[in-house]
């Protein structure tokens, strides 16, 4: 075959998948930047609205939930971490009865550093809901918390209905918990509370679907439970154990970063700024009474605690009759490359372009071809081989560079003959992302690294398109709190640097002042900065590019950088600022919205500011810095007694 014929047959694989008829889409939004805060009277608020779904008897081939934070219109943001809730709580009308079934959970950021124009978006499949969420549908947003009520958020909620064939007839949902459980309490262990519970599966179900939301809150000793203690949770059905995990999620790599509070701490099932993703388990349907249980790990809380520790669990059964198609594979998410915020510790990349496929067809997936590049470009085809059994979801990282133009791009993928058949549901085996190229650098520059009280949590490094190293500065490189500067010479190409840090708390955090503070910046030879790392990182830093020999200078963002150091103290604190150009600058101290301190500099460009908090009383306040009276930095402070 030759390279013309087969460069033919692949673009045209991809323009085929582009022009198959899509199915059809509809957009419900039930708030639309509704604002919420909390009720301290009861540490709990409710904020219900309404929205018309499909009719019963429209067919529903998906449904996902898009969540969106952003900062109120008409107050301050809000700053804490809380637990908050997503329910149907009546379907039909106002008349209807309370059905109050979670369908999400959501983990609320630490804001107080971000700008007036933050917003981030999740998104979480709820199809098992298919069945309920028909016709008018209350959709009720429960906020926790207990931070003044002039502080709040902006809430979006979006339902995102995609119509055709299901994936297979959802016939029954049965509740299997629902509560707050007391874990550790040796005079009421969680086992009072996660008792044994009996059904049988309808006749015409062929598997049913454990959903299960479950977070760790309360920090009792002697391990902090359950918010900071890692536990174990298995599931059985009858004697047999279906499901075993560790209750535990690194914080330190969370896409919504950095924040105002301890937001790198890893946590139990959970981090702040998180919808929280449920457990899914599908067990076969098998005849007579079945008994599922839940088991935790073992634990009594220590002499003089609190016994708060507590096991937020939300579970439900959903039966399925058997799967419609046999052969049936989605593209879900492309991970790389990716505009998408939540995907933003990936991207932009020049490397390994990964997505995520999941097999919905009834018979195992062992093999599939897979189209992808960058529109314009010259298609690539992958053959993937593997075993995915029914509704199992795989990671694929496909070889190859990206191929991207200056400024916005299209990447495609489409997915073909599952298992060397036509596929029985071809509407979701394509699937686009838009991203933005790397940036470009000159083929010379300086790596300027300070590092911290304990270089020897980092590592950085820069690899080409072949994986070779072509730098590097590893801890046996480095004393603590010393400053670097390394010229790196490279030849024209694509390139990633990354710079890891071992214990998941960056070159600084506010919150571990002992372990000091980093600074690491790409400069030009004429002391520009070419890009700012972020030093309140967590698990570290990774930046894309393109060296060229003359790169364009990107004039979409000001190249600045600030660093506020130590962010806990008494009398006085540093501001390490870099301008691109010579600038006035404002330092605002503000607290509940009103500014306590102003300190003006004219004429400002690069330095480190001395600034003497003793006027202020001690108390958590905002830091603004301003450039040419335009707000470039934020953040949040604790002035100690």
């Amino acid at each position: 075959m030759t390279k013309a014929l087969l460069f033919l047959l692949l673009s045209t694989s991809l323009q085929t998948a582009v022009a198959q008829k899509t199915p059809k889409k509809e957009f419900i939004t039930t708030h639309n930047r509704a604002t919420i805060n909390t009720d301290v009277s009861k540490g709990m608020k409710s904020f219900p609205a309404w929205g018309v779904f499909p009719s019963e008897k429209a067919d529903i081939r998906r449904i996902v939930l898009h969540l969106t934070l952003a900062h109120p219109d008409s107050m301050p943001i809000a700053h804490w971490d809380y637990l908050d809730f997503i329910y149907i709580r009546r379907v039909g009308g106002k008349l209807a009865d309370s059905l109050n079934m979670e369908i999400a959970r959501m983990l609320t950021p630490y804001g107080s550093s971000f700008k007036n124009n933050w917003s981030f978006t999740w998104d979480v499949d709820v199809t098992d809901f298919s069945m309920i969420l028909r016709d008018s549908v209350e959709i009720d947003y429960l906020h926790s918390g207990w931070e003044p009520e002039t502080l709040g958020w902006a809430l979006t909620l979006q339902f995102e209905v995609v119509y055709g064939k299901p994936v297979a007839t959802p016939l029954m949902i049965s509740e299997i918990y629902n509560g707050k459980f007391p874990y550790g309490n040796p005079a009421d262990p969680i086992e009072n509370h996660l008792v044994p519970h009996e059904f049988e599966f309808l006749s015409n179900s062929r598997f049913g679907r454990l959903r299960i939301q479950h977070t760790g809150h309360g920090a009792d000793r002697p391990d902090y439970c359950s918010e900071f203690c890692s536990r174990w949770r298995e599931v059985y059905i009858n004697s047999t154990i279906v499901d075993r995990r560790d209750l535990w999620k690194d914080c330190g790599s969370n896409p919504l970063y950095p924040q105002g509070g301890t937001w790198l701490y890893d946590r139990a099932y959970w981090c702040p700024g998180d919808l929280q993703q449920p457990d899914l388990i599908d067990i076969a349907a098998q005849p007579g009474t079945q008994t599922l249980k839940f088991v935790m790990k073992p634990y009594v809380s220590g002499p003089g605690s609190d016994l708060g520790a507590h096991e937020v669990i939300t579970a439900y059964l959903i039966e399925y009759g058997k799967p419609l198609q046999k052969h049936d594979v989605a593209i879900e998410k492309i991970l790389v490359p990716s505009n998408n915020p939540q995907f933003s510790r990936q991207n932009p990349a020049c490397f390994r372009p990964t997505i995520v496929i999941r097999n919905l067809g009834s018979e195992n997936l062992k093999k599939l071809t897979i189209s992808y590049g960058t529109k314009g470009f010259k298609p690539r085809n992958f053959l993937w081989e593997g075993n995915l059994s029914h509704n199992q979801a795989q990671t694929i990282v496909l070889p190859g560079e990206i191929d991207f133009t200056d400024g916005k791009n299209t990447f495609e993928v489409a997915l073909e003959n599952p298992n060397g058949k036509k596929d029985e549901w071809h509407f979701d085996n394509f699937l686009t992302s838009e991203f933005i190229a790397p940036k470009q650098m000159p083929l010379e520059f300086i790596a300027k690294y300070k590092s911290n009280n304990l270089p020897n949590e980092n590592r950085l490094f820069i690899v080409d398109s072949k994986n070779d190293t072509v730098y590097r500065r590893f801890p046996e490189q480095c004393k603590p709190n010393e400053t670097y500067s390394d010229t790196v010479r490279l030849k024209p190409g694509n390139y990633e640097f990354q710079l890891t840090d071992s214990a998941g708390n960056g070159l600084e955090f506010w919150a571990e002042p002992e372990n000091g503070y980093g600074i690491l910046r790409f400069l030009d030879v004429k002391n520009n900065i070419l890009h700012n790392f972020i030093s309140d990182c967590g698990n570290g830093q990774y930046l894309s590019f393109i060296a060229v020999e003359s790169p364009m200078k990107d004039t979409t963002l000001a190249q600045n950088a600030f660093f506020l150091y130590p962010r806990r103290a008494k009398h006085k604190m540093e501001l390490d600022v870099h301008l691109s150009d010579t600038s006035k600058l404002e330092v605002r101290f503000l607290k509940d919205n009103e500014i306590y301190a102003s300190h003006f500099f004219r004429n400002f460009k690069v330095g480190v500011i001395a600034l003497d908090i003793n006027s202020l009383a001690p108390s958590r306040y905002i830091v603004e810095v301003y450039v040419n009276d335009k707000l470039e930095h934020r953040d949040r402070i604790n002035k100690l007694e």
